[in-house]
C-alpha cells in the first residue's frame, strides 16, 4: 500500500512539475521564440563567418574576433555596443557589426530597434552578411505580424538565388509567413518544394512534417 501512494505521489509531483513547465513556456512565448530567432541567426552567422575569417590576413582575423567576442558581451554589458560599432568603423566589417547589433535587439525584444540596424546595410555587396541580414529582417516582419512585408522579403531573396546563403532557409521562413498569414494553399506549395529539394538538410525534415500537418488538418475534398 505504502509503494502504491509512493508512485502515486511521485506521479502526482511529475504531473504538477509538468504543468509547472506548461504554463511558463505559455506565459514567455514571446521572450522564447525572440530568443530562439537570435540564436538561430547567430549559428547561421557564425558558419559563414568560419569561411570568411578562414580567406582574410591575420589583422582582419584579430578584428573580427574582437567584434565576435563584444557580441557575446553585450548579454551582460550593453554599453559594449558602441564599442562595437567603433571597432567596426567604416571598414570592411561595418556591416557584420550591424547584424550582431540587430540579432542582440531582438533577443532582447525590441525589434523596432533591430530593424533600424538591418536598414543601415546597403545592398551594393550581396554577400552572406547581407542574405544573413536580410533573413533576419524577413523574421522581425513575421514576428511583427507583418505576414506581406515578409514575404515579400523572402520572395526577392528566392528570385536572385543567392549562392552565398541557403535557399532552403529563405524558402522555409517564406511557407511560414504564408501560413501564418492564412494562405495554407500556398504554404502547402513550398513546403513541398522544400521537402523535394532538399531533403536530407533540416529544413527540408521539417517542411515535410509541415506539409502532413496541413494536408491531415484540411477537410477532404469533395
Amino acid at each position: 500500500m505504502k509503494r502504491v501512494f509512493k508512485k502515486q505521489l511521485k506521479e502526482d509531483e511529475l504531473v504538477s512539475t509538468m504543468t509547472k513547465v506548461v504554463n511558463f513556456v505559455k506565459g514567455r512565448t514571446r521572450e522564447i521564440m525572440l530568443v530562439a530567432i537570435g540564436l538561430a541567426f547567430l549559428f547561421l552567422l557564425y558558419l559563414g563567418l568560419r569561411f570568411i575569417q578562414a580567406q582574410n590576413v591575420d589583422k582582419e582575423s584579430r578584428i573580427l574576433s574582437q567584434i565576435l567576442a563584444l557580441r557575446t558581451e553585450l548579454k551582460t554589458n550593453p554599453e559594449k555596443r558602441e564599442e562595437l560599432r567603433r571597432l567596426a568603423g567604416q571598414g570592411k566589417f561595418r556591416r557584420l557589426a550591424y547584424v550582431l547589433e540587430a540579432t542582440h535587439w531582438v533577443e532582447q525584444g525590441e525589434l523596432e530597434k533591430a530593424e533600424e540596424a538591418l536598414t543601415r546595410i546597403a545592398p551594393k555587396t550581396k554577400d552572406f552578411i547581407y542574405y544573413q541580414a536580410q533573413d533576419l529582417l524577413g523574421q522581425i516582419h513575421f514576428f511583427r505580424e507583418n505576414h506581406d512585408q515578409a514575404i515579400a522579403i523572402f520572395q526577392k531573396i528566392e528570385e536572385e538565388k543567392p549562392e552565398a546563403y541557403g535557399l532552403d532557409v529563405i524558402l522555409y521562413h517564406k511557407a511560414e509567413a504564408l501560413e501564418a498569414k492564412g494562405d495554407k494553399e500556398a504554404a502547402l506549395a513550398v513546403y513541398k518544394a522544400i521537402r523535394e529539394k532538399f531533403p536530407q538538410s533540416y529544413y527540408g525534415y521539417d517542411a515535410s512534417e509541415r506539409a502532413r500537418k496541413i494536408e491531415s488538418a484540411a477537410p477532404p475534398s469533395l
